[in-house]
């Protein structure tokens, strides 16, 4: 698994070199979005305020809220609706209520149609209402109930009593007869109001008090999800698992991207990293076939991870590296040999950086001809899947040419075996790494163009001895 942090530059790689696949896998997840629309019909919701008067505590107010969604309530309304083939049941699933501030209860209904909707919301709300105001009615203490009767009718017979005293008092207009009518018509205020605040002061009265707050709005527009937004939903999660599934395969890949790691998987040591061109084409597999056309149309042909090229210097320098990979290669053997130069199949850089290592090494004027010249060198194609490299036969050694990060260590591993297997000893690797060209002022061609394109084959020498 690589240790690579996951950064913004990454995903923006994703973006601009996989646009298309990204493209085609959200319009994918915009159809999918579109279908379960099609599978849910929209929906539209509205709500009804019940007030509750009085003093409620919160654990109360939540309980009125369960006594509006129960079955008793949402079976009457169904009773009431009449909703062919629409069961309490079925209600039971669009219908909702909380506890609001002010001790308002909010009653939402769900329904395939604006006008259900309005409907379904005011008629659990008036069957609410009536649910809670039988409950209370059921739960009065006779008791006290017979104690207000009681009391009631003391009070009727005491406003009687003060009226017979009024007419017995004294019709003139003295004093003590008009002060004896006032403080009988003040008693008998006195316990009007007093027998009046007794019923508001009842817990039960209170309770049983609960006000529809007005019919419920008629819904303007659909409940989400919606059909755009469901559209929109299934292409972002599409995208969005399309990214992340690259970014998986980047995690858990085993491609080995450092040097030290390459040079352990072929049990030898890195004589240097050369520079190629990258082309805008070139660097692209070659395939035929409906299969390879599809991933040329999808872009899925060329690797994505692969980090943007660095801008690198002229020709000379980028031949200055060329140079002092076979300088090593020249003090490192012990006489002018000849070596082969083994690319694993598919790697268009490689093979590349491997035409211009040859190019360079048979353009020494020494090679072949003193201990101080060049090797030998010669090109040849490895298959990772079944490596096989040719016997040895003038050639006393190989040397791996490669890009970072394109192959495995079990694959790499199989190449110094069937170098094994060949005789040859693997005296060395050298790192190919695309670099973007410096625009030059000069009309001729560069070297590169110049430099033949060599066929990777047991036939293709730099030089001959």
């Amino acid at each position: 698994m690589s240790d690579d942090t996951i950064r913004l530059a990454t995903i923006g790689r994703i973006i601009r070199r996989r646009w298309r696949l990204l493209t085609i896998l959200a319009m994918v997840g915009a159809l999918v979005g579109y279908g379960t629309s099609l599978l849910f019909p929209p929906r539209y919701t509205t709500s009804a305020s019940v007030l509750l008067p009085g003093a409620w505590e919160e654990r109360e107010l939540l309980t009125q809220a369960e006594i509006a969604t129960s079955s008793v309530v949402v079976d009457r309304a169904a009773a009431t609706l009449h909703w062919h083939g629409v069961s309490g049941s079925e209600l039971r699933n669009r219908v909702s209520a909380k506890a609001a501030d002010a001790n308002i209860i909010k009653i939402s209904g769900t329904a395939d149609t604006p006008e259900r909707a309005q409907q379904l919301s005011d008629q659990v709300a008036q069957q609410f209402v009536a649910f809670a105001a039988r409950i209370v009615d059921a739960n009065t203490d006779p008791e006290a109930a017979a104690q207000l009767e009681a009391l009631q009718q003391m009070v009727v017979q005491t406003n009687r009593r003060i009226t017979d005293l009024a007419d017995a008092a004294d019709p003139g207009q003295t004093v003590e007869s008009v002060q004896t009518r006032t403080e009988l018509e003040k008693l008998r205020t006195s316990l009007h109001e007093a027998i009046t605040k007794l019923d508001q002061a009842g817990p039960a009265a209170n309770k049983a008090n609960m006000v529809v707050m007005g019919s419920a709005a008629r819904p303007t527009g659909e409940a989400p999800p919606t059909r755009t937004q469901l559209i929109a939903g299934g292409a972002l999660l599409f995208f969005l698992l399309a990214v992340i599934g690259h970014l998986s395969a980047a995690r858990m890949s085993r491609r080995l991207r450092s040097e030290p790691e390459i040079a352990a998987a072929l049990g030898s040591t890195l004589l240097g990293t050369v520079d190629v061109p990258r082309e805008r084409s070139g660097h692209r597999p070659e395939g035929r076939g409906g299969r390879a056309r599809i991933r040329r149309l999808l872009g899925v042909d060329t690797r994505w991870d692969i980090p943007t090229p660095q801008t690198s210097g002229d020709e000379a320098g980028r031949r200055i590296r060329y140079r002092r990979v076979c300088a090593r290669l020249r003090d490192q053997l012990p006489a002018p040999r000849r070596l082969l130069v083994v690319v694993p199949d598919g790697d268009e850089i490689a093979r590349r950086a491997a035409g211009q290592l040859v190019a360079e090494a048979g353009s020494d004027p020494s090679s072949g001809t003193s201990s101080s010249g060049y090797p030998v060198l010669r090109v040849v194609g490895v298959s990772v899947s079944r490596p096989l490299v040719p016997d040895r036969d003038n050639e006393s050694g190989a040397l791996v040419v490669l890009s970072a990060g394109a192959w495995t260590a079990v694959e790499l591993a199989g190449i110094a075996e069937a170098c094994a297997d060949a005789k040859h000893e693997v005296v060395g690797i050298v790192l190919a790494g695309p670099v973007r060209a410096r625009a030059t002022r000069s009309a001729g061609r560069p070297r590169d163009a110049a430099t033949p394109v060599l066929a990777v084959g047991n036939d293709v020498k730099g030089s001959s001895g």
